[in-house]
């Protein structure tokens, strides 16, 4: 199924609100635990976001648009964001990522794409040549992957408290 850049809009655009309402208000046990080292916490998934917003999904759009597969994408550090903005409190950090996020939602808006622009080439400094719609569709997949991520971490919490009916939760699997 081709890429379809306004109901990649659609789905992009839900995720702020998605956060707000799943994350805040929570005691911190909830939004700071995570599954060991090198893993992300709620709160860690919002600021990985918030550098996602800042260096990849739009500068890597206008790389594709102005350069084309000539200029590889800068390689993404997905723990980038814990030097960029330090430990803001969640709240901070969700507000921070539904402005850079309207933000981008207007630039993609502005790029008014074409079914020809989503055919059009990139180059990943690891995975070699994409196309902007695979960028797009890997936007949309990745906000919904982390949504996915950091329910399964709340859902552990609880691991060993649902007793028997862990059976029945893939969550906890």
């Amino acid at each position: 199924m081709p890429v379809n850049a306004s109901e990649a809009r659609d789905v992009l655009s839900r995720t702020p609100a998605t956060l707000r309402a799943l994350l805040l208000g929570l005691p911190e046990a909830w939004t700071s635990a995570d599954e060991g080292p090198d893993t992300f916490s709620a709160k860690d998934v919002v600021g990985h976001l918030i550098f996602g917003e800042e260096t990849d999904w739009i500068p890597r759009m206008r790389i594709i648009l102005e350069h084309g597969p000539d200029r590889p994408f800068t390689p993404f550090d997905r723990f980038g964001f814990e030097q960029r903005h330090g430990d803001p409190p969640l709240e901070e950090r969700v507000d921070l990522f539904a402005r850079l996020r309207g933000e981008n939602l207007r630039a993609l808006d502005s790029f008014d794409l074409t079914a020809a622009d989503l055919e059009r080439p990139g180059r990943h400094p690891e995975l070699g040549p994409v196309t902007l719609g695979q960028l797009l569709a890997t936007w949309v997949a990745h906000d919904l992957n982390h949504v996915a991520q950091i329910s399964r971490v709340m859902a552990k919490r609880y691991q060993a408290e649902v007793g028997p009916w862990r059976a029945y939760l893939r969550i906890l699997s």
